[in-house]
């Protein structure tokens, strides 16, 4: 399935898939239990809550509690974390079921998943795994996407990931497969400017030369989080995706480059592991929120 507009039925009869509505262009923090307390009662001025999908696939609870209040008054986007889309074999359709339950109990403005997959002969790793970039797997990836779309009625942004290794196999650069899916299947992209520069340390290439390959006009959200740093057997400099530091400056400035070339964007802070005190997050919430008002405001000004 190839989506024209997303109203529009595609070329192949498959029922249109309703639009994600936008995220208000802010700042937004990853929603974490440690903070639920405190943000509710004082309710910070923030831009929006993301979740991950997986932490809430059940019927109540106090996380369904909590979350509904804070849905009251913020823009929310879901996260997963799951659904293996690059995965060899099917997707999970219980797993798609549950998803989509979710998604129309709270509505959310947007809902974003990974390139890569965790899933095989029935195990499921606790990773996001790397691909080969070649036609068998941009075939297959592109069939899990329409069909995660279809099942869940709405466009979803996919993520682009932080790797460790490559494969001898691939055909084309990540950049280009990346514009390849969204092309096929009408997705949105999620730029985490910390997996690009990650990834760029690691496979010795320029994060920016990536990021301005991207396809930019399709991006609806950006990730900033931290990393840790390390050594490959060869002594080079290896970073590590670990969610569990403050955002680098190289990741700040990675950032800045995208937003003069996107516009201002919903920026979501991510903080999963070492999680501190809420104001340190609100801080990083604040720093990305000047950025994009000096975005608009150049903007501005340039078109006066």
């Amino acid at each position: 399935m190839t989506i024209q507009t997303p109203f529009e039925p595609s070329a192949r009869g498959v029922p249109a898939v309703e639009s994600a509505s936008r995220l208000p262009v802010r700042a937004g923090l990853g929603l974490k239990p440690q903070h639920f307390a405190e943000i509710v009662a004082t309710w910070p001025d923030l831009g929006f809550f993301e979740i991950h999908a997986e932490n809430y696939l059940v019927a109540g609870g106090p996380f369904h509690h909590t979350l509904s209040r804070i849905r009251d008054r913020y823009p929310l986007s879901i996260h997963g974390v799951g659904l293996s889309i690059g995965a060899e074999g099917p997707l999970d359709i219980a797993h798609l079921d549950r998803l989509a339950a979710l998604l129309d109990r709270y509505q959310p403005q947007s809902f974003s998943e990974h390139l890569a997959w965790s899933t095989h002969g029935g195990a499921f790793f606790n990773d996001l795994l790397p691909l080969p970039y070649d036609p068998i797997t941009l075939t297959r990836v592109c069939d899990h996407i329409d069909q995660t779309q279809e099942h869940l009625r709405r466009r979803i942004l996919l993520e682009n990931p932080a790797t460790y290794v490559e494969f001898a196999a691939s055909t084309m650069d990540e950049a280009t497969f990346i514009t390849e899916i969204v092309r096929r299947t009408g997705c949105g992209l999620l730029l985490d400017a910390n997996n690009a520069y990650v990834s760029g340390v690691n496979h010795r290439r320029d994060p920016q030369t990536y990021i301005a390959a991207l396809p930019l006009s399709e991006v609806g959200e950006i990730h900033l989080a931290g990393f840790a740093e390390d050594r490959d057997a060869a002594g080079a400099p290896l970073l590590i995706d670990t969610h569990g530091a403050a955002i680098a400056a190289a990741v700040w400035e990675l950032y800045a480059f995208a937003l003069d070339r996107l516009g201002p964007t919903p920026t979501l802070i991510e903080r999963d592991n070492d999680i501190p005190p809420l104001p340190v997050l609100l801080a990083e919430a604040q720093c990305a929120e000047q950025w994009i008002e000096d975005v608009q405001r150049h903007r501005t000004e340039t078109m006066a």
